[in-house]
């Protein structure tokens, strides 16, 4: 009878440890998920190098934007500001380039943590390949909320680079 008084006792302990790390952990905001969305591969009449060089001007991005946009502000040569109707305002600062393949913009402040990368594929000497990818971590009830209208900004950023350049 002891041994399984003790063994109960061992399993109450352990329980309470679990209880006690699984508060903490969700506390913490440490449940998460990873979201990596991808824009459709839009091709480019255009070199590597001019693709690059339209995404890497910040004021650009407004003739990207969406229809619904409500605002578009340039900050700096690196930074600019954006909401969509109905949407909270969205702040991307350039933080890597790799010329001209790549391009990496990061939320700057705001409540969601995210990075915008475009990425350049030369196709041949006057052509290129566009993808857009959207990385971030999430609780679980905001990438619910955000997934769809995040995918379908991103594809219309993507599909509308090749008319604005």
């Amino acid at each position: 009878m002891n041994g399984t008084l003790i063994d109960i006792k061992c399993y109450e302990v352990w329980l309470k440890t679990r209880l006690d790390l699984t508060t903490k952990f969700l506390k913490n905001n440490a449940l998460t998920i990873f979201m990596n969305i991808e824009s459709p591969k839009v091709s480019v009449d255009k070199s590597p190098e001019e693709v690059f060089n339209f995404l890497e001007e910040i004021e650009n991005f407004e003739s990207l934007m969406p229809e619904n946009i409500s605002k578009f502000e340039v900050l700096s040569d690196d930074t600019f500001i954006f909401a969509l109707s109905g949407m909270p305002e969205i702040t991307l600062k350039k933080k890597e380039v790799i010329a001209p393949n790549k391009i990496v913009f990061v939320a700057a402040g705001g409540k969601i943590d995210f990075s915008l990368i475009g990425h350049i594929v030369k196709k041949d000497e006057t052509s290129s390949e566009v993808l857009l990818e959207f990385l971030g971590d999430f609780n679980p009830m905001m990438a619910m909320m955000i997934k769809k209208p995040i995918t379908k900004f991103i594809g219309t950023l993507a599909t509308s680079i090749p008319n604005a350049i």
